[in-house]
């Protein structure tokens, strides 16, 4: 059976011990500063991100890898024979998914699978870890897909938005709910539906009080969980993201793992954000 090598983009916010350990590829996507392309987690850090961000007030794009990107990256691996899993940003996101699509066409056939995560950030490395840990048990290209297809409905990902500044600057607010947000100091929790961002509650108040919303939403649906793993995710929150995970590890029998968001989500979100991503066990 050929060896299966398992790609990514870097809006998975793998850890880096993982990606170390279970040998995972890693395409950037890119942060775009006027003519200046820069490679997520390798040219660029959050905090570089907002550095730059305070001093021009305004916030970069971001651009999904080209199908060349794609193909430079697996190439070497299809040339000694492996076959390759590539776990994609959510189509309904990112441009990333169909360039890639674009570069396995570039390929004989069955040598490339690009399989849409629907999801973003640390969701993306739940699928990942699925897919890694039932390669090793030796299962084929085909059944790990067939796994993550089950699996992928089952991904629960909330996070909590510290500032509307970065979503207003996005694009994705209105300048009218950014001024009424920000004077009225709300906090959105954000849920991710159907491979899409979507506004599940709005906080108003203190920051601790989103987040401690954010937990409990976990915390109600703990008995659905799959104990394998949970992964807290933030952006320049750690002191946040401990006091979750330690409450998720004390009320859980799971593995909670905390996650840095890179920049692509970072762009988007903001510092201070924290989310909580888990899956459900599959019906």
């Amino acid at each position: 059976m050929p060896n299966i090598k398992i790609f990514v983009d870097s809006t998975s916010d793998l850890p880096t011990s993982w990606i170390e350990q279970f040998n995972i590829g890693i395409v950037p996507l890119y942060v775009v500063f006027g003519e200046q392309s820069l490679k997520d987690g390798l040219e660029i850090t959050p905090v570089d991100l907002y550095q730059k961000v305070s001093e021009n007030g305004t916030l970069p794009k971001t651009a999904a890898p080209s199908p060349a990107d794609f193909i430079a990256a697996f190439t070497p691996y299809i040339e000694q024979g492996d076959q390759i899993l590539f776990i994609s940003l959510s189509s309904e996101l990112s441009a990333t998914y169909q360039n890639a699509i674009i570069a396995a066409d570039d390929f004989p056939a069955d040598q490339i699978t690009v399989f849409d995560s629907l999801n973003l950030s640390s969701s993306i490395a739940l699928l990942v870890m699925k897919a890694v840990h039932a390669a090793e048990s030796g299962s084929s290209l085909e059944e790990i897909v067939t796994l993550l297809e089950v699996v992928r409905p089952e991904i629960e990902a909330e996070f909590v938005v510290d500032t509307l500044e970065y979503l207003y600057k996005g694009g994705r607010c209105s300048g009218m709910q950014n001024l009424i947000g920000s004077l009225l100091k709300i906090r959105p929790i954000i849920k991710v539906s159907e491979g899409k961002m979507t506004p599940s509650v709005r906080v108003r108040g203190k920051r601790e009080k989103a987040v401690d919303m954010l937990l409990q939403n976990a915390l109600n649906k703990k008995d659905l969980m799959d104990q394998d793993l949970i992964i807290v995710v933030h952006s320049l929150a750690e002191d946040d993201a401990l006091r979750v995970q330690a409450s998720l590890q004390q009320h859980t029998e799971a593995k909670v793992v905390l996650a840095t968001a890179g920049c692509v989500v970072s762009c988007h979100c903001g510092p201070q954000t924290i989310g909580i991503m888990y899956s459900k066990k599959p019906q």
